[in-house]
């Protein structure tokens, strides 16, 4: 499938989808506390979502069974809820949501520590989070894709971090995952050129130690192979004719 360059009715729309996620993810992220539960974390995902006359877009994606992927220490990606597991001091917990509205798609993640946490894991995080910031420094009409991944391998590698090789950013709009693949790692290749009115989900998942991962058995959740925490950033920008527009953050926000 093509890459699609939305019209600026279309953009409007996903303005709208990514600001609603906004909000949902500034709520989710003050329910973060040491005793709440994965399971409670979706299930206040999913009713902020709806309440906006929204749709939950990881449910049922697929067979995944939750609205929310909640990922907790070692878990890259696609951590499953439970109500069983609960969170604890010093934890770090990743949260990638997404809705539709209108038939149009947002995604989104952060990662919060959970209470005090160490001042590795609070490193881990940040790095996470400014290497997306580093990688939309590229993300302008003219320049190229993997100008994007080169940015931020170069970022997260001078920590000594473990740049997650086998999931990938991509494009959106009325599907959740749309061409283009956007690698977070070095690429020898150029890759598209970008156009105004591409659709990004750019997403960073860095892990403290070494960059390889594996599923567990329930098919979904993706974990560090060497236990090593990891964290996730990702927001849905926009390309335009000047700077990107970074579309599921609100003013003020990080």
């Amino acid at each position: 499938m093509a890459v699609t360059i939305k019209s600026e009715r279309e953009i409007q729309l996903m303005r709208e989808s990514c600001r609603i996620l906004a909000e949902v993810h500034a709520q989710l992220g003050e329910a973060i506390r040491p005793g709440i539960s994965t399971g409670d974390i979706d299930a206040l995902g999913e009713k902020l979502i709806r309440s906006y006359g929204c749709v939950p877009n990881f449910l049922n994606y697929n067979g995944y069974p939750a609205s929310i992927c909640v990922s907790v220490n070692d878990e890259v990606v696609h951590g499953i809820p439970s109500k069983e597991r609960i969170l604890q001091e010093g934890d770090i917990v990743s949260l990638d949501a997404g809705l539709i509205y209108k038939g149009y798609h947002s995604d989104a993640a952060r990662t919060y520590g959970v209470g005090q946490v160490s001042r590795e894991a609070a490193q881990l995080i940040e790095v996470t989070r400014q290497s997306f910031f580093e990688g939309i420094k590229y993300a302008k009409a003219g320049n190229h894709l993997h100008d994007i991944s080169n940015a931020i391998d170069a970022y997260c590698t001078k920590y000594g971090y473990g740049v997650v090789r086998d999931l990938v950013g991509h494009g959106i709009g009325t599907s959740l995952h749309e061409e283009p693949q956007i690698p977070n790692f070095r690429q020898w290749r150029r890759g598209i050129k970008l156009r105004p009115g591409m659709t990004l989900a750019i997403e960073p998942m860095i892990n403290m130690g070494s960059c390889y991962v594996e599923w567990l058995d329930d098919g979904w959740t993706v974990v560090t192979e060497d236990g090593s925490l990891s964290a996730h950033y990702e927001n849905t920008v926009l390309i335009t004719d000047g700077e990107p527009e970074i579309l599921t953050l609100l003013p003020g926000q990080s």
